[in-house]
């Protein structure tokens, strides 16, 4: 056989693919982990000081603890820092950030498909008591953002108070078969700077509509919540 340019060599080579930066330094975490013997519950160094070991900027080093958290391998505590939930394996954890960012533009379609619709129904359905439950999430996802968190305990009352208030036992289903893929990303949207408030407001727009029953304007504001929040940066770093 002949080997050309344009022949058999040719076809099988394929671009090589560059690994992202929070890739990096998440196999750099996982080292630090393995190097420092740490055992779930230990502590990691502060950010400033984590950062400054691995030689990264503070931004990138919280997207990558991001990651990290999304897959539960640590916890991410307002005032405590990172804490050790499991002990990484590094490819593992390499391969399942890829793929987690990989499958998040079909978690936002499937987001858009569900809830725009649970939030017209509830708008037309929901009941006082289930008005009430709407209101106390969003009270709960305020006094977690003043606390300095970042809002995710009220954030999922929030979306699963709407389910329940629209009354479709199918669609319920539907939202609870993709849970865990949608609170991956909402942990990372809710990670960025400034998103939480950002929610939250996003949040009271639904809460209006579907309080004035108003299912067309209940609609509209989860469609525009959801484009908001879809905003993440793993998404924006690898396009």
């Amino acid at each position: 056989m002949e080997w050309r340019v344009g022949g058999p060599v040719a076809e099988q080579l394929r671009p090589v693919a560059r690994p992202r930066l929070y890739e990096v330094i998440v196999e750099q975490l996982c080292a630090h982990i393995a190097e420092h013997e740490m055992t779930p519950g230990d502590r990691l160094p502060a950010e400033r000081e984590l950062a400054a070991q691995l030689g990264v900027s503070r931004a990138s080093l919280s997207q990558a603890l991001v990651a990290l958290e999304v897959q539960g391998v640590v916890s991410v505590r307002h005032g405590d820092g990172a804490v050790l939930v499991r002990q990484p394996i590094e490819e593992r954890a390499v391969k399942a950030l890829r793929e987690h960012a990989d499958r998040l533009p079909e978690v936002i379609e499937a987001r858009e498909a569900l809830e725009v619709k649970l939030a017209g129904l509830a708008a037309e359905r929901r009941t006082d008591a289930e008005m009430a439950a709407i209101d106390s999430a969003l009270a709960t996802m305020e006094s977690e953002i003043a606390a300095g968190d970042r809002g995710v305990v009220g954030d999922e009352q929030f979306h699963e108070a709407i389910t329940v208030a629209a009354h479709s036992s199918l669609l319920a289903k539907l939202m609870h078969e993709i849970s865990g893929l949608i609170r991956e990303t909402r942990i990372e949207s809710l990670s960025q700077a400034e998103r939480p408030r950002a929610s939250l407001e996003g949040h009271r727009r639904i809460a209006t509509a579907i309080r004035d029953q108003d299912s067309a304007g209940a609609s509209r504001a989860m469609a525009d919540h959801i484009r908001m929040v879809s905003d993440v940066a793993l998404l924006r770093e690898g396009s």
